[in-house]
């Protein structure tokens, strides 16, 4: 792990270095270190309904459009007290498509693990969203998180056609060999099928379904 941040007097922050003004990095890539976690969220609840929401004792998260929480990206700042209200934060899952250039999935990434590192800092709790694009992003996506941790995954939209499957699949068995994590909250469909294999080698799984899959169901009952 390294540490190699510094201040520039005199330059406006467009980047949001701020963020990482206490973090160390680590990999290739050099993404900010995000630290252990182990509590699981009994209930979620999206960023776009944080602001409003009465009842703080829940986690927030970021699956959905990214233009919902673009936002927290322009001004951190500002949604940092809101934040910390809530038991602790499950980190942005900003895009990353596989026909994107890979610098802007790597960015992805890393605008995702500066604004954990920013929250831990804050005393916000975070648990790490584990996005992976292309085969690329299977390992260096895993770089700065801890191991044997309580990691986050989304999967919706991600099993419907063939090809998304595999490359989740692939993904997902990527990094779990890597971080070896104590339990995974699964965002969206929780297939047996696929989540039997991580359960039988005492990985706990925490399904919490879709805002979509939810409204679905609504939609069935009214039918």
């Amino acid at each position: 792990m390294s540490k190699i941040n510094r201040t520039r007097k005199g330059c406006k922050d467009v980047f949001n270095s701020f963020l990482v003004s206490n973090a160390y990095y680590n990999g290739v890539y050099e993404f900010p270190v995000i630290s252990s976690c182990t509590e699981i969220p009994q209930k979620i609840i999206p960023f776009s309904h944080c602001i409003s929401f009465k009842d703080h004792n829940c986690w927030v998260h970021f699956y959905e459009d990214d233009y919902l929480f673009e936002r927290l990206w322009r001004n951190p700042k500002k949604y940092l007290p809101i934040l910390q209200q809530y038991n602790g934060v499950i980190l942005p899952d900003w895009s990353l498509y596989r026909d994107m250039p890979f610098v802007m999935q790597l960015w992805n990434i890393y605008r995702s693990r500066a604004i954990g590192a920013y929250f831990q800092t804050n005393g916000i709790k975070v648990i790490p969203n584990v996005r992976f694009g292309d085969r690329r992003t299977y390992h260096c996506c895993c770089d700065g998180l801890p191991q044997q941790s309580v990691i986050a995954v989304g999967t919706h939209g991600t099993l419907k056609n063939l090809s998304d499957k595999e490359i989740f699949i692939e993904g997902l068995e990527a990094i779990v060999e890597e971080l070896k994590p104590t339990a995974i909250i699964v965002y969206g469909s929780c297939p047996d099928s696929l989540f039997r294999k991580y359960k039988d080698m005492g990985i706990t799984i925490h399904h919490f379904e879709s805002e979509f899959g939810k409204a679905m169901k609504k939609h069935k009952e009214v039918i």
